[in-house]
């Protein structure tokens, strides 16, 4: 067994099905310490997105990076700039289902509608190029009605197509980094997620 293997044990169970709740709490305790540093990770993991793929006229970081940056500027509360912060954080390690990932880190920390627009933003920014490759650019509309569609569009609009822009003054990522730092400071499935009728499940 290689070294970096072995940890150092709270616990005794090698099976899951053999722990106690005791042994589970204090997993579980030791744990929260490494969850509250995840605005770390996040904004590391924002800073590797300039070694995501190429070929457009700013990279993955400044498109997201001015993409939070017109957010901000027109007014919108912290968590949606977050969310326009992040929303393309998985191109670095989930390129085909980048929006599924960004939406899965947001999900415990904001509102309903807002974790359904980064989670639908891949398919609604398709209005802009889909048309392009043989395919349907109308293809949102399978969520026309859903309480968060026009927010979906009007994210896309005015924020994700726009913001490719090489002579746009983009704000720094530590600019953000406060914003990121109170919103993933929230508890967990709080109060927010309970707004806008709430989720159904957690899982």
């Amino acid at each position: 067994m290689p070294d970096d293997v072995r940890t150092q044990p709270l616990v005794q169970y090698r099976r899951m099905e053999d722990g106690t709740k005791e042994e589970y709490k204090r997993v579980f305790e030791h744990m929260k310490p490494f969850e509250a540093k995840l605005p770390d990770r996040i904004m590391t993991a924002m800073a590797l997105l300039r070694d995501s793929y190429s070929g457009e006229m700013v990279n993955r970081l400044v498109h997201s990076l001015q993409t939070a940056t017109r957010a901000q500027r027109d007014g919108r509360d912290e968590e949606y700039v977050v969310a326009a912060l992040i929303h393309d954080i998985g191109d670095l390690l989930a390129t085909e289902n980048h929006a599924e990932y960004a939406a899965a880190m947001l999900k415990p920390y904001v509102r309903p509608y807002t974790h359904w627009t980064v989670r639908q933003h891949g398919l609604f920014q398709g209005y802009y190029y889909f048309h392009h490759f043989g395919l349907d650019r109308n293809a949102r509309d399978k969520h026309r009605g859903h309480p968060a569609y026009e927010m979906c569009v009007e994210f896309c609009a005015k924020y994700d197509q726009t913001s490719f822009d090489p002579d746009y003054d983009t704000m720094p990522l530590e600019a953000f980094e406060p914003m990121v730092r109170r919103i993933f400071a929230r508890e967990p499935w709080g109060p927010h997620t309970k707004e806008q009728g709430g989720y159904d499940s957690r899982y």
